[in-house]
């Protein structure tokens, strides 16, 4: 059986499709049968693993609207063990039709990965920086929400407006059992003092929620840096792994996808 990940924050800029690509690459990379969803129409996360989207015939959007299967749509990553599957500008226009959609209209992904719930073991969604009927979608066909963090100013601003829409997708039994997985601090700079404040902040009142490295003492947590390469990355339609593996970044990613195999 699958486990289901969304990785969510309605607060753009954060590190979502960063953390959704690069989760995604290490767990594949720990030879984990892997499947990305990118759920947002920037596709950001299909055109960082190389892919142009006047390429793409078929995307996410065709699953949704049930002219697709969700098997018919996914592609190859240059990854073994990961797969991909497209997003494209479409999705801006599918709420509309989610809103005609008055039955059920949450768990329509749900349902749509059944289809193959025997071919992974991780699903990772990449969702939109809002809490539209999209992000809903993928919350409700999780099992767990990653909530990266940005360490800058405003970092938690929005932050219990997600913990209250998980809190009712749990209470409305759209999804009784979807947890946070945990909070993920990124762009951090250890030169920055805000930074350093805002990880302060987030370890006083979210402490148990941070996850902590795999076989290590209960204060080494994982932190994804301010990096350069990480930021290159996308641009040469790589994950993190491809281009430097060696990166602070890499690292980082790689230390979050073993505490994930881990259960933490």
């Amino acid at each position: 059986m699958y486990e289901v990940i969304t990785v969510a924050n309605q607060k753009g800029g954060v590190g979502k499709t960063t953390t959704a690509v690069n989760l995604a690459a290490s767990l594949a990379i720990a030879e984990k049968k892997v499947l990305l969803i990118d759920f947002d129409a920037q596709s950001n996360a299909t055109t960082s693993l190389g892919f142009r989207r006047s390429d793409i015939e078929f995307n996410v959007y065709h699953v949704l609207m049930g002219s697709k299967k969700i098997s018919e749509v996914i592609k190859k990553t240059n990854i073994p063990f990961m797969d991909l599957v497209p997003s494209d500008i479409g999705l801006v226009g599918i709420e509309k039709s989610f809103y005609a959609n008055k039955g059920g209209r949450e768990l329509i992904l749900k349902k749509k990965l059944v289809e193959v719930e025997n071919d992974y073991d991780f699903i990772i969604i990449d969702s939109p920086p809002a809490l539209g009927p999209l992000t809903i979608n993928a919350l409700a066909a999780a099992n767990s929400v990653i909530i990266p963090i940005q360490c800058e100013y405003y970092a938690l601003q929005g932050l219990a407006q997600l913990i209250t829409t998980i809190r009712l997708l749990k209470d409305n039994g759209v999804n009784p059992t979807l947890e946070i997985r945990g909070l993920l601090p990124t762009m951090f700079s250890a030169q920055n003092n805000l930074s350093k404040q805002v990880f302060t902040d987030l370890s006083r009142h979210f402490d148990s929620k941070l996850f902590k490295k795999a076989g290590k003492d209960d204060d080494s947590y994982i932190i994804i840096p301010r990096n350069v390469k990480l930021a290159e990355s996308p641009s040469f339609g790589k994950p993190i792994l491809l281009y430097d593996i060696k990166s602070s970044g890499s690292i980082a990613y790689q230390d979050l996808a073993q505490a994930i195999l881990q259960g933490a």
